[in-house]
């Protein structure tokens, strides 16, 4: 599915159905919106996508400052992560996994992509085709890398670089791979990518209990950040409608008289 923008105030945020359930909205605040959000433009859009179907909304891993908005709006916290800065200027060596080969991704590999996410991460965080769409084309350059071993692909990463700034915007090993040295390697082989073309730090974040990649961040050279990330959500409560005699509560999804989000 394409991604959407919310007509709050003209590119005020983007929006698509999130992976796990197309009955919830994930919402980011647009990159080239003028001024900053307000609560008005949230409330606007939180009516819009009522009105398009959904019944929830999620959304993106947001900094402190951007969340206020949305704290203002009615949402809650529903995940913390940790963000971590590497300043790319001493970098670990690569250590090449026996048996394991990394090159770069193609297109027609997306599906092995995804479904090493699928099995990498819990339902909550895992990528559709969507989203690993808009994780390759967040940044004006990207590197995907595959690892591949005798039978197949066995994890990749996404990382891209905007500016002097780098992000690894994604990382996955299947679990009979993981502890291997795999993800090691697929995240320096990223982090060399990003100084050789310029940045001059990258970032990432992480699920605040998912310790296996907090520690392989940490050994690599990432340093914690004081400004945290988290993820906020909003359930899209029914709305009254005028009945003979009194009122009644409809929540409308996405088929229940409407069209679903496209």
């Amino acid at each position: 599915m394409s991604l959407a923008r919310v007509a709050a105030r003209p590119s005020r945020l983007r929006v698509r159905p999130w992976q796990a359930d197309a009955r919830v909205a994930h919402v980011a605040p647009a990159a080239d919106c003028l001024g900053p959000l307000t609560p008005q433009d949230v409330e606007r859009a939180v009516d819009h996508l009522r009105a398009q179907g959904y019944t929830s909304i999620i959304t993106a891993a947001l900094h402190r400052a951007e969340r206020r908005p949305f704290l203002d709006a009615g949402f809650t916290q529903a995940e913390r992560l940790h963000l971590l800065l590497h300043p790319l200027d001493d970098l670990p060596p690569t250590r090449p996994v026996p048996g394991v080969d990394l090159r770069r991704g193609r297109r027609r590999e997306h599906g092995h992509a995804l479904a090493i996410d699928h099995a990498a991460f819990a339902p909550f965080w895992r990528l559709d085709e969507a989203g690993l769409t808009e994780a390759l084309s967040a940044t004006a350059t990207v590197h995907f890398q595959v690892a591949r071993a005798a039978h197949g692909i066995v994890g990749y990463a996404v990382c891209g670089r905007a500016g002097h700034r780098g992000y690894v915007q994604r990382l996955a090993v299947t679990p009979p791979y993981q502890g291997r040295g795999v993800g090691a390697s697929l995240l320096v082989d990223g982090l060399r990518w990003l100084r050789r073309w310029g940045a001059r730090d990258a970032l990432v974040n992480t699920q605040e209990d998912n310790d296996r990649s907090l520690r392989l961040y940490l050994r690599s050279g990432f340093e914690l950040q004081p400004d945290d990330l988290a993820v906020l959500h909003r359930p899209l409560e029914a709305r009254p409608v005028p009945q003979a005699g009194g009122h009644h509560w409809s929540a409308l999804g996405p088929g229940a008289g409407s069209e679903g989000p496209g």
